[in-house]
């Protein structure tokens, strides 16, 4: 056997023992390092919905034992997003023969939601609208002059609901007087009865909620195959949730000491000479490209490097 039986494997192991070094070195030394920060926004949440009119009624038939439910919404938006549209119809089997008939009719009908820069808010408004339900073609279950809402809920702040009733109101054919935090009850013989709440509001430390009117439905209108209608109907609605607080970004000198600097910033310029020796070596390592943890690579591949140089060494005495 000749020398090259020795020398060939001696000498690849040195390479591969070195690219390994180095290879896996960073690898197995990042566990030691300091953590790094990361950069970036990870979404801060927060909502906001609007809608002009909702309602929940359930009609019952004269010629069936079951319920037909009527749940229809008009300018229903959640953020982003706004809608205007001023008249909503609705079809019901069975009411009417079929045909569809118009639940509101209103001049203005707005709905608008947002959430931008740490602020959440949604708003509508109705005006000049009437509302009508099965059973009821010619006589208008509300009519109202102006409806609004509003629901603003900003970041790190108290969340604030206001609903607001401008002008009067007509159920069921009858003027009404409302007060806010009140409920007024109107009740029309051979008809039915409504009640009605004013601005009602709710806020938590994070989301609010406003409603300009809350109407709950009973009537029993007994024309169109309409036997009753009874559930809620909801003019003018708003709601909305805070988004997080944004994170205040620590000062320079608390990032320094923490050992941690967020990825992408650059490192700082070096001080002048009266600074001490490791911090002119830190600047020297990043003008380089290095880091704190190239001296421990480079050691590493350097003893591994002598290692196979010293198998080198073993397999020629051992060949002479």
């Amino acid at each position: 056997m000749n020398s090259n039986t020795f020398r060939m494997p001696a000498r690849r192991l040195a390479v591969v023992a070195t690219a390994t070094a180095l290879a896996a070195g960073p690898a197995a030394l990042a566990g030691a390092g300091p953590a790094q920060a990361t950069g970036g926004d990870q979404g801060r949440g927060g909502s906001a919905d609007a809608v002009v009119l909702r309602t929940g009624l359930d009609v019952s038939l004269l010629n069936k034992t079951v319920n037909v439910p009527l749940k229809v919404a008009l300018n229903e938006v959640r953020a982003p997003g706004s809608a205007e549209k001023t008249a909503l119809t609705a079809r019901l089997d069975a009411v009417d023969g079929g045909k569809p008939f118009s639940v509101l009719r209103a001049d203005v009908a707005t709905a608008k939601a947002t959430v931008r820069g740490g602020r959440a808010e949604g708003h509508s408004n109705l005006a000049r609208a009437k509302v009508h339900v099965p059973g009821l073609p010619l006589l208008s279950l509300i009519e109202v002059e102006q409806v609004t809402s509003k629901a603003v809920c900003e970041a790190g702040k108290r969340p604030v609901a206001e609903a607001n009733l401008l002008g009067g109101v007509t159920v069921l054919g009858k003027k009404v007087t409302l007060t806010v935090g009140q409920t007024a009850e109107v009740k029309v013989p051979g008809v039915g009865e409504v009640r009605l709440d004013l601005s009602q509001t709710r806020t938590t430390s994070r989301t609010a909620v406003a409603a300009a009117l809350e109407l709950k439905v009973s009537v029993n209108p007994l024309k169109l195959n309409v036997a009753e209608v009874e559930g809620t109907v909801t003019l003018a609605g708003a709601g909305c949730s805070a988004p997080a607080p944004a994170s205040v970004p620590a000062p320079a000198g608390e990032r320094e000491e923490g050992g941690a600097e967020p990825q992408g910033e650059r490192e700082k310029p070096a001080k002048p000479a009266t600074d001490t020796q490791p911090k002119a070596s830190e600047a020297n390592l990043a003008e380089t490209g290095g880091s704190s943890m190239t001296p421990y690579v480079a050691g590493g591949a350097v003893a591994l490097l002598l290692a196979g140089a010293g198998g080198v060494a073993l397999a020629r005495r051992g060949r002479g």
